[in-house]
């Protein structure tokens, strides 16, 4: 009841503040990302077009954060950052609050969203085709040029959003990158954005989220053959989170 409540009374403020306000940001923080990764670097243009975008947004919404694990990244190392995914809030926890130079690896339909799609491509981001198998793993060896002096990728392995907290079946593409490229996972659990923006539906809400990042997973000794059993690793070691 108090939920339904909170819902009602949040509308006016919605559809009368934040639609228009993230429209208006996300094609200013777009711009900003633009010009700053074209006269300075991606590594600046990123941060000015991701993180100050995403905590500004997450600000208003409000949304608040919690994150555990942040020491167990290691300054100017690498990753590949596999995380579930919930929502599309989920970029603004991750990018806002990860704390990592870091591109994404993302669906194509979203490069048509004005300012995250032309803001994303000037600042180095990827965009995969997932229903073509071949233009997928271009992509993912377009992102093997990016992940230097440490700039990691994040990548969604369940491919699209989770209805529930139940992980959905992972794709091999993010672990077939860090085969080749030799790099460490970097498991990330994201805890309760669903709340926020449900997958599916315009019905933003207020909340709070929590992001739960784990122990890098060294990636020596698996092979294309073994692939499974890192990959089911990997899982279990996000699938913990989602307990807490």
């Amino acid at each position: 009841m108090r939920r339904k409540l909170l819902f009602v009374l949040y509308q006016p403020y919605k559809w009368l503040f934040f639609a228009p306000f993230l429209a208006l940001n996300t094609i200013f923080f777009g711009v900003m990302a633009v010009i700053v990764s074209t006269l300075i670097n991606q590594r600046i243009g990123s941060y000015f077009g991701g993180v100050l975008w995403s905590r500004l947004n997450a600000l208003f919404t409000p949304m608040l954060v919690k994150v555990e694990g942040k020491n167990h990244i290691e300054k100017n190392a690498s990753y590949i950052v596999i995380a579930n995914h919930q929502s599309y809030f989920d970029i603004f926890l991750i990018y806002g609050w990860l704390g990592l130079d870091i591109k994404w690896v993302m669906k194509k339909e979203l490069a048509k969203i004005p300012g995250i799609g032309f803001g994303s491509k000037k600042v180095g981001h990827i965009f995969i085709d997932r229903s073509n198998t071949r233009a997928a793993m271009e992509s993912l060896s377009e992102a093997k040029k990016k992940l230097v002096n440490g700039t990691s990728v994040v990548i969604f392995p369940e491919g699209t959003r989770s209805k529930t907290n139940n992980l959905l079946p992972f794709k091999r593409g993010a672990f077939k990158l860090a085969l080749e490229l030799n790099l460490p996972i970097l498991p990330v659990t994201v805890l309760n954005t669903k709340n926020i923006l449900p997958t599916g539906t315009i019905n933003l809400m207020p909340g709070s989220v929590k992001m739960i990042i784990h122990k890098p997973i060294n990636i020596q000794g698996y092979t294309e053959l073994n692939m499974p059993e890192l990959m089911q690793n990997v899982r279990s070691v996000i699938e913990s989170g989602l307990t807490d």
